[in-house]
């Protein structure tokens, strides 16, 4: 990966290590060791070219560094030009993203360039459309665990590019109490005691599905409660008996549809799994203009 997308990536928080890492493999599996066997039969291997990578229709792009990063791994001698920045909308017709080398390496690298920036840019565009959608009422929308596997580091990215806002990373980074601990502990404030035995400096949230749990987690001194499968009538009722002592969040069976009745009950975050197991691809396409050269023989 050519330094000026190392530094690209970096600014932007993403390790190098994890897309070093997505885009080896999004390569590898694009080709093997011949090649890419239609552009080898029919290119001059000096033909020139430029792409433009182009949204389709209109949304939030995400991973623009990263998209360019293929490129740069194809060929540190492809020059890169970012149009739009990660976290901008785009209008349909508007070019992200030019490349400008070796017409052979821009063939290469276009698929899983597009692959890799459609997704984070469904993510970034699905994500704002929650955003938008409980604007002003002071809750904030965030991500959960359920990311594909390898892609958790840049789709939580493409998460914050749409205007949510992280949970945890990784298991290691808080802690969790969900029904399985409960049932294993015995009790919820029990689970809840164990885990501040073990780990006092860490944040622990506990999930509770009914609200006559709640007053007991909220004694314990639970920092977060996830609220479970709640009705809007008993998240206002939760909010009521909280009374500020604990941030809450409510989770499950959320739709974009009544987000804002959810926030608007005064709870803190909306936990929203879609945001990267369900976002729609955001259409991106590569538009090429070249000398074409076809090889003779």
């Amino acid at each position: 990966m050519s330094q000026p997308w190392v530094e690209a990536l970096r600014a932007i928080g993403l390790p190098r290590e994890d897309v070093n890492w997505i885009i080896e493999r999004a390569l590898a599996e694009d080709v093997d060791e011949r090649g890419d066997v239609t552009s080898i039969a029919t290119l001059d291997p000096n033909a020139q070219g430029v792409m433009d990578l182009t949204a389709r229709r209109p949304g939030v792009v995400a991973g623009v560094p990263v998209a360019a990063a293929v490129f740069a791994a194809v060929n540190p001698d492809v020059d890169l030009q970012i149009r739009k920045a990660d976290g901008s909308r785009v209008l349909g017709g508007d070019v992200i993203l030019t490349a400008r080398g070796r017409l052979n390496d821009l063939l290469r690298a276009e698929r899983p360039a597009l692959n890799l920036l459609g997704h984070l840019s469904g993510v970034a565009t699905l994500t704002r459309s929650w955003v938008d959608a409980i604007a002003g009422t002071g809750a904030t929308i965030r991500d959960t665990r359920k990311t594909t596997p390898g892609m958790r580091t840049l789709e939580k990215y493409a998460v914050r590019c749409g205007g949510g806002t992280n949970h945890r990373m990784s298991l290691s980074d808080a802690a969790l109490i969900k029904d399985n601990h409960v049932l294993a502990a015995g009790g919820v404030v029990a689970a809840f005691e164990r885990v501040r035995q073990v780990f006092p400096d860490l944040p622990i949230e506990v999930e509770v599905d009914r609200l006559d749990q709640l007053d007991d987690v909220l004694q314990a001194g639970a920092d977060l409660v996830l609220l479970d499968n709640f009705t809007i009538q008993d998240l206002n009722a939760a909010v009521a008996l909280n009374a500020g002592r604990a941030r809450l969040e409510s989770s499950g069976g959320l739709s974009l549809e009544h987000a804002r009745d959810v926030a608007e009950t005064g709870v803190d975050y909306l936990a929203v799994g879609a945001l990267t197991h369900s976002a729609p691809v955001l259409d991106i396409g590569a538009d090429v203009r070249a000398e074409f050269a076809v090889q003779e023989g």
